[in-house]
């Protein structure tokens, strides 16, 4: 026993770095979890993230790729390049294997830390609907089937001002919407002036593809505070889907506020195609909403939905259905799983609740009142 605990010993002498550096993101993890219903503790984390995001972005920003994709190519080729050399070392009889799992047990602890304190305080934080004052509270069929009906006008209005090619889909150029995304979340500050921000560039994904095959759009990266967007995917939702992302990136974190942020900066713009990406989605989401509620009435109002909008939709089911396969599931899966431990019940469900907000804060019905 003593010979045991003196090998222990002796172990732990000569890897006390990677020891020491497990231990400290094991207690940053901790001290998250410990502080995280503590309001007050997490508005002033939300502010100390947003301000680091913000620094760290204005440095990636005059890049033309994603400093986020490049950071996960170089993790990613750190770590096969490690396997190689544990491998290499244990075959010469050189024991580090232990030395190495301690290592990258102590990466992956500071990162998911790193998450935590950079982006998981925003989901205990003041939310945008306390800021705003919209609340998200359960809505009547009628009020629905209103709200869904006037965002198909609204798609059917804007979508014959876009252009459109031979097969009636949308005709647009992704990089120049790229470019007219920086600040896709200015219309919105008059409204609501905690969203105000510095602008910054959308970047575009090089993994597009695998961004497709895992069911993203786009995403928000923590430690740079970039948002990526995908690339492959049918663009009649890009614009809603760069204002998504930078709703993300003013701390904006539940999925369905991020989503009805973008709809909401979209409706705003001064651009027809913008519009009509924030009506489209919003339409979409209202749709499937209401075909629960009321399938009958979704009948009535999609027959209602003319070519092009269809079309558009059409194409966006298609693209998507080509995807879908256990890996996707699985992407899912583990995507819900994240959103689930920082409290979001919903999980990927919730990119359907901005149901509620839109009826809220569109609702015709309550408009006229």
């Amino acid at each position: 026993m003593k010979g045991r605990i003196t090998r222990a010993g002796n172990w732990l002498a000569q890897n006390r770095t990677p020891c020491i550096l497990l231990a400290a993101g094991c207690a940053a993890e901790g001290l998250f979890l410990l502080l995280r219903q503590d309001r007050a503790a997490m508005d002033r984390a939300a502010s100390l993230a947003m301000g680091t995001r913000q620094a760290v972005s204005a440095l990636a920003d005059p890049l033309p790729f994603s400093l986020a994709e490049a950071l996960c190519t170089a993790l990613g080729v750190w770590l096969l390049v490690m396997a190689a050399a544990t491998v290499r070392a244990q075959l010469r009889r050189r024991r580090v294997l232990a030395r190495r799992l301690v290592g990258l047990a102590a990466v992956a602890v500071w990162i998911w830390a790193g998450v935590s304190w950079l982006w998981g305080v925003h989901y205990y934080a003041a939310s945008f609907s306390e800021k705003s004052g919209l609340a998200a509270e359960p809505v009547t069929a009628e009020a629905l089937e209103a709200t869904t009906l006037w965002f198909a006008e609204g798609a059917n209005r804007t979508g014959r001002l876009v252009e459109r090619d031979d097969s009636g889909r949308l005709a647009a150029d992704s990089a120049a919407i790229m470019e007219e995304g920086a600040d896709s979340l200015a219309p919105l500050t008059e409204e609501y002036p905690f969203l105000d921000g510095p602008a910054r560039q959308p970047k575009p994904a090089v993994y597009s593809w695998f961004m497709s095959a895992a069911g993203f759009t786009g995403y928000i990266f923590p430690f740079t505070g970039e948002s990526t967007l995908n690339m492959d995917c049918p663009n009649v939702f890009l614009p809603v889907t760069i204002a998504h992302e930078q709703a993300h990136q003013r701390g904006v974190a539940p999925e369905q506020e991020a989503n009805f942020v973008g709809i909401a900066a979209c409706l705003a713009s001064a651009d027809e195609l913008w519009q009509y990406s924030g009506w489209l989605f919003g339409f979409l989401h209202l749709s499937n909403a209401l075909y629960t509620a009321d399938p009958t009435a979704w009948l009535e109002v999609w027959q209602l939905l003319e070519e092009g909008p269809a079309a558009d939709l059409l194409w966006n089911d298609e693209y998507w259905l080509a995807f879908e396969s256990p890996a996707t599931d699985l992407a899912e899966s583990t995507y819900t799983a994240f959103l689930e431990s920082y409290g979001q019940d919903l999980g990927m469900a919730s990119y359907g609740a901005c149901v509620d907000l839109l009826v809220a804060r569109y609702c015709p019905l309550w408009q006229e009142a």
